[in-house]
């Protein structure tokens, strides 16, 4: 299906989704991204107007998780911009980290389920996605490049863990084995922790590997790319013990539609789903409070982070994003502790941006996508973006500059996985959100369409 000048693969066929359709829906689409003319390594090394690019990336957090973080709410909100209509490119780990890298939807990378033969690393390795990827953009461009944390889902589960995907200088990729118990590959030595014996938190072990890593290179002056991205707070949840007293009295978020008594008007899936009782509410209540408690940890590399770059005298001239891969259900419309749903709760995302050039502070409500990361990177780097990439960049934008008029004027997201049984399971969707409305088609014909100001 074509939208203007973008190219929507739809995860499933159904003719009421006609090109007419999503255009009165939705409006215009986005345009593709220019191609610029590369420059050399060492020429853009010397450019000392590449400004440091720190992406801090965490698993399965809501956007209202966001006020509990004290060092993110004092060193990035208040310093930096919060995008309030930041969308996932689809509502599941391994898909949107694979649009992170590329840039592109999970139609268009193939990686369109966590695991299994259409999703997970296996796939965008055969796939080739691993060719080009933010890390080989940035490499060529000149760029000291590292991960520090979670790759892609099945990372650590094949018997060759040590291996090093392209474009990346330094390596400290962790299994999903959990918070006390996991492995790192660093620098391509396998190195196992028990963190029950060492009285270690595995969030904490990353944010050392991470403030190492900007103390060896800052010094050089080559601009540097940090790609941290702690496991947190991800099921099942494992705050440190020194956290686990935290939030005594924390209530769930203030939600209409929390154990909504009346889903009549809601899909077959969402209708079948029980209300839920007293006592499993309170199970959720004291669930979403271990998240808020395992989070505590991702705030203290927040603030070793920000601590080093000042240490080093870079803090200046670094961008810093905060964001996570997709967010989490708690309960609205009797969807509980689960991702994959079309609802705000779990498309939407925190995405908060700090650095030079961008003013403190303030809000911005420009429809971005995690595809725009990508093509955004390479516009601080001065770095060429693949003609594949199907984001735009928001360097302008961060900037102050106004939207351009050729912006998107909705965001896609989409959802390929179907669980359950055949009679019980949530069918494949695509979401069309706009500024103040969201409409979402199922593969089994079900439509629902909210405004998002009176709904």
């Amino acid at each position: 299906m074509c939208l203007g000048s973008e190219t929507v693969v739809l995860p499933f066929t159904n003719p009421l989704l006609t090109r007419r359709r999503v255009l009165q829906v939705a409006g215009a689409a986005l345009a593709t991204v220019a191609t610029a003319q590369p420059l050399s390594r060492t020429a853009l090394a010397r450019n000392r107007s590449q400004p440091n690019i720190i992406l801090i990336l965490t698993d399965d957090m809501r956007v209202s998780a966001l006020p509990y973080l004290l060092a993110v709410q004092a060193q990035l909100v208040a310093q930096g911009a919060t995008l309030t209509n930041f969308t996932a490119a689809a509502p599941g780990c391994g898909p949107a980290r694979a649009s992170i890298l590329r840039g592109q939807y999970p139609h268009s990378h193939g990686v369109q389920r966590g695991s299994g033969v259409f999703g997970g690393l296996d796939r965008f390795r055969r796939l080739g996605n691993e060719d080009s990827t933010i890390a080989t953009w940035l490499h060529d461009a000149g760029y000291h490049t590292a991960l520090v944390g979670k790759y892609l889902n099945g990372y650590g589960s094949t018997p060759d863990l040590t291996t090093i995907p392209p474009g990346w200088d330094d390596w400290y990729g962790v299994t999903n084995e959990g918070y006390s118990r996991f492995t790192i590959n660093e620098q391509g030595e396998e190195v196992r922790y028990n963190s029950r014996r060492q009285e270690q938190h595995a969030t904490d072990v990353l944010a050392g590997h991470a403030r190492a890593i900007i103390a060896d290179v800052a010094p050089t002056g080559q601009p540097f790319f940090r790609h941290i991205s702690p496991r947190a707070p991800h099921t099942p949840t494992e705050p440190a013990s020194w956290y686990a007293d935290a939030f005594p009295d924390v209530a769930l978020p203030d939600h209409p539609g929390m154990n909504e008594a009346d889903v009549s008007d809601k899909p077959h899936w969402v209708q079948i789903q029980p209300q839920r009782t007293a006592q499993e509410m309170d199970e959720i209540e004291t669930h979403f409070r271990r998240r808020l408690q395992t989070l505590l940890s991702v705030d203290d590399l927040v603030a070793g982070v920000m601590e080093e770059l000042e240490r080093q005298g870079v803090l200046d001239t670094t961008c810093i994003l905060f964001s996570s891969d997709n967010g989490f259900g708690l309960g609205e419309h009797r969807v509980a502790l689960k991702k994959g749903s079309p609802y705000e709760e779990v498309i939407t995302l925190p995405m908060v941006v700090r650095g030079p050039g961008i003013s403190p502070g303030v809000s911005l409500d420009v429809l971005a996508s995690q595809v725009d990361l990508g093509p955004t990177f390479a516009g601080w780097a001065g770095a060429p973006t693949p003609e594949f990439a199907e984001g735009r960049s928001l360097v302008g934008v961060l900037a102050g500059e106004p939207v351009p008029d050729d912006w998107r004027t909705f965001q896609f997201v989409a959802y390929f996985v179907a669980r359950g049984d055949r009679r019980e399971r949530q069918p494949a969707f695509q979401t069309l959100r706009t500024q103040d409305a969201v409409y979402v088609i199922y593969g089994t014909g079900e439509q629902e369409l909210y405004d998002l100001i009176a709904d």
